[in-house]
């Protein structure tokens, strides 16, 4: 049962949802208090009292720590040693915790009296530092200063004091862990006998008086505990805690499943999240209400009887079973859901989940059969032998409850093709060949003697497939949430992306994220839940797991999930706040001033390019990243970006300089080279511009600051209208210039000031050339302007009855190869060269 408390201890904290387990894991790990107070231990009356006294000094803690962790090789290391009792297990664990809770003592001193030092330090500071040998001061300030530097030099001293303890408890929890370890290795590879031999039933019978004499006394002393709470004063409470106590186990399961179901219905949408927080609850509930049940009727029978500290371990322990219980019973129900089709959460045909609704109820009395031998020898310290047949029980029930769930499965998969259910995957069945020859190997291990080994791996066997099925839950909810929230298809996902402007494909990448993360996070835990019985207790693990919350140190940096975690808060909440304020810019600031609208949009880039630099350094920051050590990988950078990021590098500056000076704004009409168009972005690498056709044209920034670039809309808006019309020298020059003057002033698009003009530039060709000039409003707005004033200016033209200039066209034959030279023409033939 002792695996049962680390699933309730290791995995609890990875998700709050099954936060219910630590009544279970609770109660498992740690003993009962008042057991503890039944058999008079003195820690007891510290920890109820430890509330109402100060806080240990340095002293006081070096003494416990000496007390509860005595240096090997010393008198009172071998006292203890000496007084070892064959369940050192437990005393290993208890003495583990207690030097853990001193070490956790010491950095809350160090951490309260850190402040104080610079208080002392800084008082000090203002003080002064002493006068010059013969100078004179006030006599007040050099006796207060005299006092300060004597509080600062002994507070100083016991902060010292305490990180040395620190370090100290932590040396010698390492070692006892490791330490355990070797012990639990070499309890593993021991050989005893064989039950196939006769020196294992010779041991056992030879044993067995004993061990049922200690039998026979626990039993005897559950019988004086449950006599005298049957005795009338008391028989009516305990029947109505017992009473009680069936019908919360089993009525008010029942009535929490249902109501669970329909409250989900109500309040929960349709969705992949209801079926997993259904699930989770209907699991909390369970273990919930069993551990209230168990628990409450077994402090009933301590409240009104007395019973011996074995009964009382036992009766606890028996509660503890029950809970483990209900937890398997509850998720083996809750994922098969059987009376639930629709709310299922594995893909499991309905017919296939009925025939398997009697396995939690099998798996959960088989894990309670094989521990209750083994609680039991805990109990009466029992013989050698015994515990050898207890390891021997628990290989055989395990191994064939596992060998059961296979051929139970095996029958179904048969039925696979008329069932609906799709071909299994490789992996699978490789999966299921590894347990089997698994479950053969313990079969040998426990022929040839190796009864501890098999019985530990036939335990971690059934430990792992409840770790599998719990985490199961965990993944599908961890997947549910983040897509039921964050993604853009959720109602929260939507008002994110209107709030916040978000793209649809951002939302649904950072649901992605946070749960292949959150993914991450559980697997690691579920990783620790896994090595728990690796002859580890809760403790152990957390301070296994604690080690990856100090950080893992690569080269000079330190990396700290939790440090980690706050700099992924910080980025997030600082790009949101960026975001909100880019929005308020856009759309409530800027376009209350008189600034152009590119340069609003330039203006806004800007400050989100440095805004974007404030948090990833205030993020790096967070991370434990500081100034200093970003310069360092700059320079270590710097020789990389010269070579193979240089023409990069050149682009963003050059942005930058783009939004500096502005030499080119959004919506200035830019020509560069052969192509011109508008400005519709400005990035950090290249600039957009749209081209007449409608389609973009990407820039380098680089190509706007060291290429000639004519911008259009710089200094003035305006665009200029330019007709040249060549006409013959008989034409009416001035009819010609009333005419285009009056169609330029005719037009809607064209500007009256600057007004139109038509100048007469010269005589080429014999044509004369007119030159016609307008302006339009912007530069987009020449070309269709242009156009409808040739319409208008030919059709005048034509109705005034003055010609255009007909472009001469000369027809150049092409040259032919020399030929020999014709005949002479003759009366037969007039044509030369032809003959007649």
């Amino acid at each position: 049962m002792n695996r049962t408390s680390r699933l309730a201890g290791l995995c609890l904290p990875a998700i709050l949802a099954l936060l219910t387990l630590l009544t279970c894991g609770g109660a498992l790990a740690q003993p009962d208090a008042s057991m503890n107070a039944g058999n008079g231990n003195p820690n007891n009356s510290a920890n109820t009292a430890a509330a109402a006294v100060p806080a240990p000094t340095i002293a006081e803690l070096r003494a416990q720590f000496a007390k509860a962790a005595p240096v090997p090789g010393t008198a009172a290391a071998a006292a203890a040693a000496a007084g070892a009792t064959p369940g050192g297990e437990d005393d290993a664990r208890k003495q583990l915790a207690q030097i853990n809770d001193i070490g956790v003592q010491a950095d809350k001193f160090v951490a309260a009296r850190t402040g104080d030092l610079a208080d002392l330090n800084a008082r000090l500071g203002e003080l002064g530092n002493p006068p010059a040998a013969g100078a004179t001061e006030d006599p007040n300030i050099t006796r207060q200063r005299a006092q300060l530097t004597k509080e600062r030099n002994a507070l100083d001293a016991d902060i010292r004091l305490a990180k040395l303890l620190s370090i100290d408890v932590r040396q010698r929890g390492t070692d006892l862990v490791l330490q355990r370890r070797q012990q639990f290795e070499a309890e593993l590879t021991s050989r005893a006998a064989s039950p196939l031999t006769g020196t294992f039933w010779n041991d056992l019978r030879e044993a067995w008086p004993d061990d049922l004499a200690r039998l026979q006394a626990i039993g005897a002393a559950l019988d004086d505990g449950f006599e005298e709470a049957w005795q009338p004063e008391s028989r009516t409470a305990v029947i109505a805690a017992l009473v009680g106590a069936l019908l919360l186990a089993w009525l008010g399961v029942w009535a929490a499943e249902r109501g669970l179901t329909r409250l989900a219905m109500r309040v929960l949408p349709a969705g992949r999240l209801r079926r997993s927080l259904l699930v989770i609850a209907i699991v909390a509930s369970h273990v919930l209400l069993v551990a209230v049940a168990a628990h409450g009727f077994v402090e009933v029978l301590k409240a009104h009887a007395t019973w011996d500290p074995q009964a009382r371990k036992a009766l606890q322990s028996a509660a503890q079973a029950l809970t483990f219980m209900a937890f398997v019973i509850g998720l083996g129900r809750a994922l098969l859901a059987a009376a639930r089709p629709s709310w299922r959460l594995p893909p499991i045909p309905d017919a296939t989940a009925s025939r398997l609704s009697v396995l939690p109820w099998l798996v959960a009395l088989v894990a309670a059969l094989a521990w209750t031998p083994a609680e039991i020898n805990a109990l009466i310290d029992a013989s050698f032998a015994a515990v050898v047949t207890t390891h021997v029980l628990t290989a055989l029930l395990l191994t064939a409850l596992v060998g059961t769930v296979i051929y139970r499965l095996k029958a179904l998969r048969a039925d696979a093709p008329e069932a609906g259910l799709p071909e299994r995957p490789m992996w699978v069945g490789l999966l299921v060949a590894l347990i089997g020859v698994l479950v053969i190997a313990i079969w040998v291990l426990v022929a040839v003697g190796y009864v501890a080994l098999a019985s530990f791996l036939a335990s971690q066997l059934t430990w792992s497939g409840i770790v599998a099925a719990a985490f199961y839950v965990l993944f599908k909810f961890a997947d549910d949430v983040f897509m039921a929230l964050v993604s853009s298809r959720s109602t929260f996902g939507q008002k994110l992306q209107k709030s916040f402007n978000l793209a649809p494909q951002t939302l649904d990448q950072t649901a992605t994220v946070l749960s292949g993360l959150s993914r991450v996070a559980l697997f690691f835990y579920m990783l620790i839940a896994l090595a728990a019985p690796l002859g580890t207790g809760p403790g152990e693990v957390f301070q296994r797991s604690g080690k990856f919350g100090t950080g893992v140190k690569v080269g000079e940096f330190q990396l700290v999930p939790g440090a980690i975690l706050s700099a992924i808060a910080v980025a997030v909440v600082g790009f949101i706040v960026l975001r909100v304020f880019k929005r308020w810019l856009e759309r409530s600031y800027l376009p209350n001033t008189k600034l152009e609208p590119g340069m609003q949009s330039s203006l806004t880039t800007l400050l989100g390019y440095v805004g974007g630099i404030l948090v990833i350094a205030f993020a790096l920051s967070a991370m434990g990243i500081g100034i200093e050590r970003i310069a360092w990988v700059a320079s270590a950078l710097s020789v990389g970006i010269g070579f193979g990021l240089q023409a990069i590098v050149q682009n963003f500056i050059s942005g930058l300089i783009l939004l500096a000076e502005q030499p080119v704004k959004v919506g200035d009409w830019v020509v560069l080279g052969t192509a011109e168009g508008d400005v519709r972005r400005i990035n950090v690498r290249a600039t957009e511009i749209q081209l007449g056709d409608r389609s973009t044209l990407i820039v380098p920034n680089s190509e706007f600051i060291t290429k000639t670039v004519r911008n259009m809309t710089l200094a003035n808006a305006e665009g200029r209208v330019l007709i040249r019309l060549p006409m013959p020298l008989t034409t009416d020059a001035q009819r010609v210039r009333e005419l285009i003057l009056e169609a330029c002033r005719a037009h809607e698009g064209v500007l009256e000031t600057p007004a139109p003009s038509l100048t007469l530039e010269g005589i080429e060709n014999g044509l004369l050339i007119f030159q016609a000039i307008a302006y339009v409003a912007s530069p987009r707005l020449a070309g269709g302007v242009r156009s409808d004033l040739l319409f208008v200016i030919l059709d005048e033209l034509r109705k005034a009855a003055l010609p255009m200039a007909t472009p001469t066209t000369f027809m150049m034959a092409p040259t032919e190869p020399a030929a020999a030279a014709p005949a002479p023409a003759t009366q037969n033939s007039p044509i030369p060269g032809m003959p007649t």
